[in-house]
């Protein structure tokens, strides 16, 4: 469904939200050393060459109608056994938040993550979301924030996960909860936004962020130049609406550095939303909603005129909506492909059938392609 169909083309922001920075909990501890870099050839070693395939999506937690997860995860698996050249077969998935719901403990990882990705082929790497990094203060363990998603995703050492019942899927490497995942075609610069609504963002990771886009910025002609944050900065929805935090972070943090990503992924809305945001020096820079990955509930697109989700902030201008899907769950197949003529940087963004449980079959929904570096 196009976002022409009901003319929306613009982001909005929710105004019953409460902005409860109340929430913001402490970080937990480094596991790696500053600053904060994985070399993906750690995870997989051999991933060369002049193109990289990868899925990506969020929110793919929840305990209610848990089929929709099962499905996300069943037709990531599928696409990659069906395709037949081995350079174009996903080499990983990107989970950009929220694994788990309602509270990031560690009893939650086995409904909600282990069993739905067991077959799925590949390493899985991941930004935590504000669930992830919520904690239950009834909980009579008195886990600390993120203290699962750590031992999952962000581990000294790879090894058997103790609280995964079935022992297939071994602990990430990441260096961090906020970090960046070194690939010889793109650097992902991975943000951790902790746990209020709109997401909240430290001076010391705001200051480490600068310093890793100037860092990537010296490898433009080779690598894309990926941003991913759980909360949108922009989103038309009426659950969330968008973040003028996250805004205001991001256009702070890039003038300071004085570069611009080449795109820009998120969740924590639960739908797909493609915009396209058109900066001062006239670069046009892709910002991608993603978080339709399997949670229950969907978040539907706020109709025109409504006055409670507002679209007339300067705030909003230079960003247009190109499409989005609020209907069904779904994910994304990302090619990033280097050529002597071209470099860019592909995305699909693939729909389940959910309404045949039994044999649900992912469908192209949009793509889009961005030219590297331009």
């Amino acid at each position: 469904m196009p976002s022409s169909s009901i003319g929306r083309s613009r982001p909005v922001f929710k105004t019953a939200a409460y902005d409860d920075q109340e929430k913001f909990l402490p970080l937990p501890e480094a596991t790696g050393s500053y600053p904060y870099h994985l070399d993906i050839q750690n995870v997989l070693p051999g991933l060369n060459g002049n193109k990289m395939v990868f899925h990506m999506a969020g929110d793919t937690g929840g305990l209610t109608l848990p089929v929709f997860k099962h499905q996300v995860a069943n037709e990531m698996t599928r696409q990659y056994h069906e395709t037949a050249s081995r350079e174009d077969k996903p080499a990983f998935f990107f989970h950009l938040g929220d694994v788990v719901y309602n509270y990031g403990q560690a009893e939650e990882y086995n409904p909600q993550f282990f069993e739905p990705y067991e077959q799925y082929p590949g390493p899985i790497f991941a930004i935590a979301g504000n669930h992830d990094g919520d904690i239950d203060l009834f909980n009579p363990n008195m886990p600390k924030s993120l203290d699962a998603f750590m031992q999952v995703f962000c581990d000294k050492q790879s090894r058997p996960i103790s609280f995964a019942a079935n022992g297939s899927r071994k602990s990430n490497i990441q260096p961090n909860v906020y970090w960046t995942l070194n690939t010889p075609l793109a650097d992902f610069v991975c943000l951790y936004s902790n746990v209020p609504r709109f997401g909240a963002i430290t001076g010391e990771q705001k200051k480490w962020f600068i310093e890793e886009l100037k860092i990537a910025a010296k490898n433009r002609n080779e690598k894309a130049l990926i941003v991913c944050l759980h909360h949108a900065p922009y989103s038309a929805d009426t659950n969330h609406g968008s973040s003028l935090r996250m805004q205001n972070f991001l256009n702070a943090a890039f003038e300071e550095a004085n570069v611009i990503p080449d795109i820009i992924f998120s969740g924590h809305v639960h739908n797909y939303q493609r915009f396209s945001k058109q900066y001062a020096n006239g670069k046009i820079v892709p910002f991608i909603v993603a978080g339709a990955g399997g949670f229950a509930d969907l978040h539907k697109i706020a109709p025109n005129g409504d006055p409670e989700f507002p679209d007339t902030s300067n705030l909003l201008d230079n960003v247009q909506l190109e499409n989005y899907c609020d209907h069904t769950h779904g994910f994304l197949k990302i090619t990033i492909e280097k050529t002597r003529e071209h470099f860019t940087l592909e995305g699909g963004y693939y729909t389940v059938n959910t309404s045949d449980y039994s044999s649900s079959i992912f469908t192209l929904f949009d793509s889009f392609i961005v030219n590297v570096g331009s």
